[in-house]
């Protein structure tokens, strides 16, 4: 290899932390030392009579003592800086939570009331109040990463959805969930709709799919007739008569909250709802938006 080519050869760099840390060893090493050389001959000024075994004994062990005590200190006083980092750390983390929890007064109800099972509930109720917290913390969580699904149909995030919705509603509606509009929470969700329509001036669309015409029964115009006079605008879609492109875009119901978290319902081999997904990412929200407008100028 030539001059030139081992010049060009970067050099290993060695670490801040140890180059600082190698003075102070060095240092306290001579200390210890110092202190050893001086107990040495103090011991031997003192007491004339001391064998010099006794002398190297001492300084020695008065040498070592001394240096472990500083590296007892050092150590103590890298532990306290560790803890202190955390500390700021973890005052960091509950800033964070105060400024972006708007409702920090169901924050405190939360703690207060698992505070009060702790001390008061029954072993059962224990367990229970634990189970509870973790599936909140989990969808807490899930929630951080742009997604959450749970096994079923969540008809509570369906309907506390609705309540939170202040702009619009885009709807898909199948076959699959076609006997839960007979239902007591299908009841609550038509309910938190009208609101949504009357009180925040939400704009819900609906689509209702079905495979032919024959499925497009009395039963379901008059479901259509009642959404209609709650404020919804509702319409069907015949999945045979639709043009390829939006036939394959009516494939799972799902509903888009304002334009930002798509809540959907995965079918299982029976035709029954199996899973329930919220999505969040852009891409995904954005990819249902375009199905349900095609969709929409389908039907």
């Amino acid at each position: 290899m030539t001059t030139r080519e081992t010049e060009s050869v970067p050099q290993p760099q060695p670490q801040p932390h140890r180059i600082q840390s190698r003075p102070k060893l060095f240092l306290k090493t001579l200390f210890a030392v110092l202190t050893g050389v001086t107990a040495f001959f103090a011991i031997g000024a003192l007491d004339e009579d001391s064998g010099g075994r006794w002398q190297w004994t001492m300084a020695v062990v008065l040498g070592y003592a001394t240096l472990i005590v500083q590296l007892l200190v050092g150590f103590g006083e890298r532990l306290e800086a560790v803890q202190e980092g955390q500390n700021r750390r973890i005052r960091e983390l509950y800033g964070k939570v105060d400024g972006l929890v708007p409702r920090s007064d169901e924050v405190t109800r939360l703690g207060l009331g698992y505070a009060r099972v702790g001390e008061q509930g029954a072993d059962i109720v224990k367990a229970f109040a634990e189970e509870e917290l973790g599936r909140l913390a989990l969808l807490m969580d899930h929630l951080g990463n742009s997604t959450a699904d749970c096994p079923g149909e969540n008809h509570e995030w369906l309907i506390d959805l609705t309540k939170c919705a202040r702009r619009t509603l885009y709807a898909t509606s199948t076959s699959v969930d076609r006997d839960f509009w007979s239902s007591e929470p299908a009841r609550r969700y038509l309910v938190a709709q009208e609101a949504a329509i009357k009180s925040r001036g939400v704009e819900i669309r609906r689509v209702f799919l079905v495979d032919e015409e024959s499925d497009v029964t009395a039963g379901l115009y008059q479901l259509r007739e009642l959404q209609r006079t709650l404020g919804i605008d509702a319409r069907i879609a015949v999945r045979a008569l639709l043009q390829p492109a939006a036939r394959m875009a009516s494939l799972n119901g799902f509903v888009v909250f304002d334009g930002e978290l798509c809540y959907e319902t995965e079918p299982d081999i029976r035709v029954m709802p199996a899973k329930t997904t919220l999505k969040m990412t852009r891409e995904q929200v954005e990819e249902r938006i375009s199905r349900f407008n095609m969709l929409w100028e389908a039907t």
